[in-house]
């Protein structure tokens, strides 16, 4: 059995910090858009919480880059990331256009993976390995 490098280990830990931080920003926008139909501050909150939630995408595809580059494993936590990153560009746009019939849907898909992903990266099993080279 292979350990990881300690390369692997601090981006395994970024990766990590960068998933949490996502799904609670995901989490924090459905209760500001349930704020929205009852408070006249739910649409401040839910408006900056969209600019946090984007930045926290970009955030988890940075984590994922850097948890795969030094150590040389699966890109296919950068893959998830950049699908990610683009489901929240969609979301983002439907906000703005005002389209809640498929925000909301979108919205609640968005949080099941991110948290699905977290579970996913708090899992000791799924540590980042390095690539087996012949």
């Amino acid at each position: 059995m292979t350990r990881p490098t300690a390369a692997a280990q601090g981006g395994g830990t970024f990766l990590k910090t960068a998933t949490a931080l996502q799904t609670l920003t995901l989490f924090f926008q459905s209760v500001t858009a349930g704020l929205l139909l009852t408070s006249s501050h739910g649409y401040l909150m839910h408006d900056i919480g969209s600019k946090v939630m984007y930045a926290a995408a970009m955030l988890y595809v940075l984590a994922a880059f850097l948890a795969w580059r030094p150590g040389g494993g699966s890109p296919r936590p950068v893959l998830y990331a950049t699908g990610f990153l683009l489901l929240a560009s969609a979301q983002v746009a439907l906000g703005v256009a005002h389209v809640p019939s498929l925000h909301v849907p979108l919205g609640v898909v968005m949080f099941a993976l991110s948290t699905l992903a977290l579970a996913r990266a708090l899992d000791p099993r799924s540590l980042p390995r390095p690539a087996v080279r012949p």
